[in-house]
């Protein structure tokens, strides 16, 4: 069966990319006309998505004469007159070519391992909504989102985050920027951003487009700088207290104090906290969110389920403070919720049966031994004595400091000759020159156990300057 990887989709949704892959493969000849395309509901079970991914795909396809449908046999590859005119080769006679990005290692990536998504107990609470929800599920959902779902996260956030809201709080939507998106609107353009500086690059890329003035704010060893903060004249602060990425800073108690103080003196002011892979905490206990300690209303908390269950599980929520969700209502009421029923009841049961308890759990510990043998193989190469490991006890990545005479970007270019795909820290300040040079963040979750040894092995190889030139070898 045709299979596609979902990583790196950019602003691509699910159904979007899906429909370029195909697309693709039929004008490269990899499909040819009169071939059969897989069953919707088979398709989307062997890629993870839903079926109705898989029907608007198709249904592109469809419109733009890629594919036709015969009734009661399937769709089938069209035959395109532009394809045939190129004269390309056979199918068979198709010669393989590397991805772009086919990285031996990428320690770029933050993607899970799809093969740690509990399937056999999804597909059952699938079918168990099938049966049980069959009246409900083609009803439209309110702008929330279903109670179901609303009351087990609540319940949820009660019990591991120490936030005690009601469901009527929580506003449901397909992904963060989506309700990024949402909380624009109800803020107003007018309103201007305070980001982290250093931080996740896409943040600011939302907010500027959209259309709103973003400030980025430096930061120290307790999070962001108050005095540049005070001095930026923002309206609403954006920042992640409880793990930052790509730092792994850990917001002070006293910085939040001092935070949540700025924010009560001016009714302008809001705090959106995004709490993104706070459930990864390999060592201690959890930190207390921001939200949990806010006794003025001034934080809206943030967080996704595609870090804890999979990247294409596109369900997000917000909690928003009273005197902000009577607005919201009274503004953005008229929005339908983007999650379907389906997933929102799946999703709930998954949540209220304890199921995602037990997951999170078992992922602490596949994720606890994915980083230990990452350090362990860190340890056994060569580069250990050239290398300092920071942050490496919270979240899915860790900082690691290299000595040596190669600027980042050669760093960068050395490692990807080598087939490692690393990131540096520089890249997410704003003005990279302000950034410490030679520090790497290696993002763990999804690198292949197998591989670990032979990427510090690759690495190595590449920090050392003779005469100016970068030293690489073949393998």
């Amino acid at each position: 069966m045709l299979t596609y990887s979902f990583v790196d989709l950019g602003s691509d949704s699910l159904y979007e990319h899906l429909y370029k892959c195909i697309k693709n493969d039929i004008i490269n000849g990899i499909l040819g006309a009169g071939d059969k395309l897989p069953s919707k509901r088979s398709f989307a079970k062997n890629l993870g998505i839903s079926t109705i991914t898989v029907e608007n795909a198709y249904a592109q396809l469809m419109a733009e004469g890629y594919i036709y449908s015969v009734p009661k046999k399937g769709y089938f590859i069209a035959a395109v007159k532009s394809i045939s005119e190129k004269k390309l080769p056979k199918r068979e006679e198709k010669k393989e070519t590397p991805e772009k990005a086919g990285y031996f290692v990428d320690f770029i990536s933050n993607r899970t391992s799809h093969g740690n998504f509990p399937f056999s107990v999804w597909a059952k609470l699938m079918r168990e909504v099938l049966s049980g929800e069959s009246s409900t599920l083609l009803q439209p959902p309110p702008v929330g989102g279903i109670m179901e779902l609303r009351k087990a996260i609540a319940d949820h956030l009660y019990e591991f985050r120490g936030i005690g809201i009601s469901p009527q709080q929580i506003i449901i939507g397909a992904g963060t920027e989506y309700l990024y998106g949402l909380l624009i609107q109800l803020f107003g353009t007018e309103s201007v951003y305070a980001i982290e500086d250093p931080g996740y690059q896409k943040i600011a890329q939302i907010y500027s487009s959209h259309g709103v003035e973003v400030r980025r704010i430096p930061m120290d060893e307790s999070g962001v700088r108050m005095d540049e903060l005070e001095a930026s004249g923002s309206d609403i602060l954006h920042l992640s207290p409880s793990h930052h990425y790509p730092t792994g800073t850990v917001t002070s108690i006293s910085r939040r104090y001092e935070l949540l103080g700025w924010a009560s003196r001016n009714s302008r002011r809001y705090i959106i906290e995004d709490d993104y892979d706070s459930e990864f905490r390999l060592l201690g206990k959890p930190i207390p969110s921001l939200q949990s300690i806010d006794v003025m209303d001034r934080v809206i908390y943030m967080n996704t389920f595609s870090k804890s269950l999979s990247s294409t599980i596109r369900i997000s929520y917000m909690v928003l403070p009273e005197k902000l969700l009577k607005q919201f209502y009274a503004k953005l009421g008229f929005y339908s919720c983007t999650v379907s029923n389906f997933e929102q009841y799946t999703l709930a049961r998954f949540i209220s049966g304890g199921y995602f308890e037990k997951h999170i759990n078992r992922m602490r510990n596949y994720y606890r031994n994915q980083r230990d043998m990452l350090l362990e193989s860190i340890r056994k190469s060569s580069l250990a004595g050239k290398i300092q490991i920071k942050e490496e006890n919270a979240g899915l990545h860790f900082l690691m400091e290299i000595s040596t005479e190669l600027s980042d970007e050669a760093l960068e270019k050395a490692a990807e000759q080598q087939g490692i795909g690393i990131s540096c820290l520089s890249k997410y300040y704003f003005h990279p020159e302000d950034a410490k040079q030679h520090v790497l963040v290696l993002n763990y979750s999804g690198v292949d156990k197998d591989k670990m040894d032979e990427a510090m092995k690759r690495l190595s190889k590449c920090i050392t300057v003779d005469g100016g030139h970068v030293l690489c070898y073949d393998w």
